[in-house]
């Protein structure tokens, strides 16, 4: 598939029909919060809906209560033990490449400092973490698993945000397009996807063909739950590329609203790292991984330890050598990397667990002032004639 300025174009004026029009009939009707209220614990696939849903709700929950038909159930165990072997590799990709990416798109980072908890900053960042775990267990897909739910409501708290800042007035979609639109969902599950494929291997992890191809693949089963029109998802890496560099030199450049929301993910951060010595290396990480012209727009500082932070890969390559020799060190480190994940969840979310409502009122609730083998080894696609993704 070849993207064109006039497809992308089209893709901006198109929300996410199914959800748009369950939350619009909630809100007609005056049933959000009574959907919200019975719907707070229902957590995991399987469990049988509450008495006295919404109609509307309960067929929307039914009809989205299967993955998609074409799933290959396959590359979705592969997908899953490619996390196992890199969780930590990954989550570091997630927070300090995907976030700041999705900053570096001017409307996307007004969207997101327009629906973000301004007390409570590490709340996207809490879901994002947890929304990754749940589609990663064993049981994603099964009764009893939690990413079924997961899917679900934050299919909602998308059409939810668009309906607020359509319907207010707060968001200027001539200009902008229809937030959350479906190029830009598209965007996010390229940044989610291969923007933490391209960060792998910056950093120096090892990872083969198969694996890169089935984290790739699981991030489309993702996006087809989410809402995501299949027909122009880029269906390989290479064409995932093309999409990401013609997304990236649509929409790049520096805003107030992404240094802003940046300098919020690095005093997150710098409060999890222990002590203070290690601070500049969240800042330092940032910027090796979206590069320098990104990590200026967004205003990251510049510390001693940007020439440090280099060595990280040959530090990953001694761990993985470890790994591929001991059985004993494959495990512990595969432990170790499980534990760094949850403890980093853990302070994320403050012990708090995310249930993604529908907000009722925007502005109450977001704050609106207006182990692998080294053969075969992965490499990421070539940029198109056009331009670079960032980082590269």
């Amino acid at each position: 598939m070849r993207y064109t300025e006039s497809s992308l174009d089209t893709m901006r004026r198109a929300g996410d029909e199914l959800a748009d029009a369950t939350v619009a009939t909630l809100f007609e009707r005056g049933e959000v919060g009574k959907f919200n209220t019975l719907m707070r614990y229902v957590s995991t696939a399987g469990a049988p809906l509450p008495d006295g849903l919404p109609d509307v709700a309960r067929e929307y929950l039914e009809v989205t209560g299967a993955p998609p038909a074409w799933v290959d159930w396959g590359e979705m165990e592969r997908a899953r033990l490619f996390f196992i072997d890199n969780n930590v590799h990954i989550s570091t990709a997630l927070s300090f490449a995907s976030m700041p990416a999705c900053y570096v798109v001017p409307h996307v980072a007004k969207l997101l400092s327009a629906t973000h908890g301004l007390d409570y900053p590490s709340k996207r960042m809490a879901e994002t973490g947890q929304f990754t775990v749940h589609l990663m267990q064993p049981d994603a897909f099964e009764a009893g698993g939690r990413f079924l739910p997961a899917a679900q409501k934050v299919r909602l708290l998308h059409a939810s945000i668009r309906h607020h800042l359509e319907r207010e007035g707060r968001w200027d979609t001539a200009a902008l397009g229809t937030p959350i639109c479906q190029e830009d969902m598209i965007g996010g599950q390229m940044f989610f996807s291969l923007l933490v494929l391209d960060s792998l291997h910056r950093l120096g992890v090892h990872m083969s063909e198969e694996g890169a191809r089935s984290y790739y693949y699981a991030w489309r089963v993702v996006g087809a739950m989410l809402g995501v029109d299949q027909d122009a998802v880029p269906g390989t890496l290479d064409e995932a590329r093309h999409f990401l560099d013609l997304y990236m030199l649509r929409h790049m450049g520096p805003s107030p609203e992404g240094a802003h929301l940046t300098r919020q993910l690095i005093d997150l951060y710098e409060e999890v790292v222990p002590g203070t010595f290690f601070d500049p290396v969240v800042s330092a990480l940032v910027r090796h991984l979206v590069g320098d012209t990104c990590g200026d727009w967004l205003g990251v500082p510049r510390t001693s330890w940007d020439t440090l932070v280099k060595a990280v890969p040959r530090l990953i390559g001694v761990l993985e050598t470890v790994e591929d020799r001991s059985p004993l060190g494959a495990w512990a480190l595969d432990r170790l990397g499980h534990l760094t994940t949850v403890l980093e969840l853990s302070s994320l979310t403050r012990g708090r667990v995310m249930h993604y409502a529908i907000p009722e009122h925007l502005k109450k609730d977001y704050g609106v002032a207006g182990s692998v083998p080294r053969t075969r080894r992965w490499v990421p696609p070539a940029p198109t004639v056009r331009g670079r993704a960032p980082g590269q």
